[in-house]
């Protein structure tokens, strides 16, 4: 049977939302694959003046990537630097906390309870044998207690996940990422890339990897992960005498911040699935094109999705999970600034962020 289907899943799960400063749309599809490992998160108002959204890619199962949907935006909010403003601390702590929340009994319940009907059940059990009294494992987020049982020495998951999130806070957009996913924006027609693909071959990511016992065969991480960054995906985290932030995988995200200005029209978030197949300015043309005519968001991620996906398994491209967030700005952003010093500023921090690669892909 191998990875692929024979036949294509192309029903989607799409969705749209909006607040007085954006609106969004998003679709998700399994394709050619055997499963659906990505998930999604995505919220207009995490509090009254923040929206945040996520992409998270998951391999070698499905429940990292639900695990960080579930939990990663709680953590921003409820940590200390959210509540003191500092959304980019906040975010690199919540990605870091993702690998220490799936340790242990506590750990190893919640990911069964995202997992297979078997694994969900023996975690329900579990969860009213040893959760701790008065709760039920559901919210309890900063009160992640330990506890006892027979998984209570569980290292965490090998399997894992790519996360990409875009917070969005009055005029700034906050863009964490650890991984392949990406965040791209338009300004003026312009596709800026707001992420790096973390693969292997990159020196910053060659330099850790081999500085902390690894080493890179045919393009991946010890002759298996195809990324540099990721959550979960323990095995490559078990050198005790290294911080989380210098293992051969690490979960520390790239944070980038971004002033938004007039000129910005909308941003896309999107798993490896659809980079594969379009470049960053050639799904940016494409948006602008569809937005011509069709208001509906979801439906403009619904036709680049069957846009990528391929008539066969025989390429390899295309035959991946695909999972894309479009958010249109409403209004322009306003700022104390000049408006040309602001996009001077906005277009320099922009540009940093924008991929050394060539921008030409097939499809």
């Amino acid at each position: 049977m191998g990875i692929y289907l024979s036949t294509p899943k192309t029903e989607k799960f799409s969705e749209d939302g909006e607040n007085d400063r954006l609106r969004y749309g998003l679709s998700s599809m399994q394709g050619w694959r055997a499963t659906m490992e990505d998930a999604h998160a995505a919220y207009t108002d995490l509090d009254d003046s923040t929206s945040f959204f996520g992409v998270y890619d998951g391999h070698g199962g499905k429940v990292v990537a639900k695990f960080c949907a579930k939990f990663l935006h709680q953590q921003v909010l409820r940590s200390k630097e959210y509540a003191d403003g500092d959304i980019g601390t906040s975010l690199q702590k919540a990605f870091l906390r993702m690998d220490d929340m799936m340790r242990g009994q506590r750990g190893w319940r919640e990911l069964s309870v995202l997992g297979d009907k078997i694994n969900k059940f023996t975690g329900m059990i579990e969860g009213l044998i040893w959760s701790p009294k008065g709760t039920d494992g559901g919210d309890q987020v900063d009160d992640w207690a330990f506890e006892e049982g027979p998984h209570a020495d569980f290292a965490g998951p090998t399997s894992g996940s790519t996360a990409c999130v875009a917070v969005i806070r009055n005029n700034q957009l906050f863009v964490a990422n650890a991984g392949d996913s990406r965040c791209v924006i338009s300004r003026k027609g312009q596709a800026y890339n707001l992420s790096r693909d973390h693969k292997p071959e990159l020196e910053i990511e060659k330099e850790r990897i081999l500085k902390a016992g690894g080493f890179i065969h045919a393009g991946r991480v010890n002759g298996s992960l195809n990324l540099a960054r990721a959550i979960g995906d323990m095995e490559f985290k078990q050198n005790k005498f290294l911080p989380a932030e210098k293992q051969i995988v690490t979960a520390n995200p790239d944070i980038n911040t971004v002033d938004l200005c007039e000129e910005d029209e909308f941003m896309v978030l999107a798993c490896d699935g659809i980079w594969d197949c379009m470049s960053s300015q050639q799904l940016v043309d494409f948006i602008h094109e569809q937005l011509r005519s069709e208001t509906k968001l979801s439906v403009v991620c619904e036709r680049v999705l069957d846009r990528c996906l391929a008539p066969s398994t025989a390429g390899g491209e295309g035959c991946d999970n695909m999972t894309m967030i479009l958010v249109q700005f409403k209004k322009p952003a306003q700022s104390s600034a000049p408006p040309e010093e602001q996009q001077s500023s906005a277009n320099e921090k922009a540009e940093e962020a924008h991929e050394p690669k060539a921008d030409s892909s097939e499809s």
